[in-house]
């Protein structure tokens, strides 16, 4: 029988939440669409729809930015539409406990700010407790974090990039970076713009980046993409190629490349063994780029694997935190969940 005891890990692209006993009863865009100054219209994936082709009048807002609550006013209004939409489901929240999975390489206010978030929401939680997203992550994907094997987990997201060493059930080390699947796009729309003096939105560098990006092989694919002309002003057609997105998309992976070789120069020399013996494990929404483990595998001198569901490793190792007591214990309440060496 399904409890009321929730595990949610707020994404920068997406937000998913957990229930005990039941499975993932929510996953969708981390978007919210405003009238006015209040008036809520639309929020998930529909309101992601309206990125890019809405009035000046309604909003269209992200309040997740590089890991952390960009907007805790419009944050806290996704929530709880997000709330009362499930309720409707799954009955009252009220009085549920609640994991949230937050980022290790934040400073405390912003931790407490996730906190605070659900604590304020309608649902007035009974207990809440955190869990270092390094730590959901490895587990979602399969990796045993209790024994004294040392780990490299590297989760490539919207808006940032995680890298942290783990041992013994814990965070040997961890960097956020915010580089991400967002900042692909950008680099794919900058590089499109200085080529062929096209500009082209989010959404569209999107979908270039889906169809085209592959650091597999040498590729002769190219898309058309439509946008307006930088001279002109006019709506126009362009053929892009892989070579100029892959170029672009590769810059960013560089700058990735340099944090993780930086990470395994201050990983002390055992740990450092087991990571070169063990490789490094990638996930993350946007880790399912093709080649992405070969180039990676290459750079860096590194076995990589890939997890296939990337972007629910969290929430996978969430599920398993809520649903197994013996993970039970690694997410703690708000004033123990200070490590004394941040």
């Amino acid at each position: 029988m399904a409890t009321k005891i929730f595990g949610i890990d707020f994404g920068t692209n997406s937000l998913k939440i957990y229930r005990k006993g039941e499975g993932i009863i929510f996953n969708q865009k981390s978007v919210i669409a405003i009238k006015g100054r209040n008036n809520v219209i639309a929020i998930g994936d529909e309101a992601f729809e309206m990125y890019g082709k809405s009035p000046e009048y309604i909003q269209v807002d992200f309040p997740l930015k590089h890991g952390a609550i960009a907007s805790l006013s419009n944050m806290l209004s996704l929530l709880n539409c997000i709330f009362l939409d499930l309720s409707r489901q799954y009955g009252k929240f009220r009085g549920a406990e609640f994991i949230i999975a937050t980022p290790y390489d934040i400073t405390e206010v912003e931790k407490r700010a996730f906190y605070d978030l659900v604590d304020s929401s309608i649902v007035r939680p009974k207990r809440l407790r955190l869990v270092e997203k390094p730590i959901a992550d490895a587990i979602g994907a399969g990796i045993n974090i209790s024994n004294s094997q040392g780990a490299l987990l590297v989760n490539i997201g919207a808006d940032t990039t995680e890298i942290s060493i783990l041992s013994m059930g814990g965070i040997v080390l961890s960097k956020l970076l915010p580089i991400g699947g967002n900042q692909f796009d950008e680099a794919i729309a900058a590089a499109v713009r200085k080529k062929y003096n096209l500009m082209i939105g989010q959404k569209t560098a999107e979908s270039i980046k889906r169809n085209l990006v592959d650091f597999s092989q040498e590729s002769d694919l190219t898309c058309k993409a439509y946008g307006r002309d930088v001279v002109t002003g006019l709506p126009r057609e362009r053929e892009i190629t892989a070579a100029l997105v892959n170029q672009a998309v590769l810059e960013s992976l560089n700058s990735i490349v340099e944090d993780i070789r930086t990470i395994l120069e201050r990983t002390p020399p055992e740990i450092a063994a087991d990571v070169y013996a063990n490789g490094m494990t990638i996930t993350g929404g946007s880790s399912g780029i093709l080649g992405l483990d070969k180039l990676l595998q290459s750079t860096t001198g590194l076995q990589v694997s890939l997890c296939p569901d990337g972007a629910l490793t969290v929430i996978n190792g969430l599920s398993h935190i809520l649903e197994e007591p013996e993970y039970s214990a690694l997410a703690q309440p708000l004033k123990e969940s200070y490590y004394n060496d941040k």
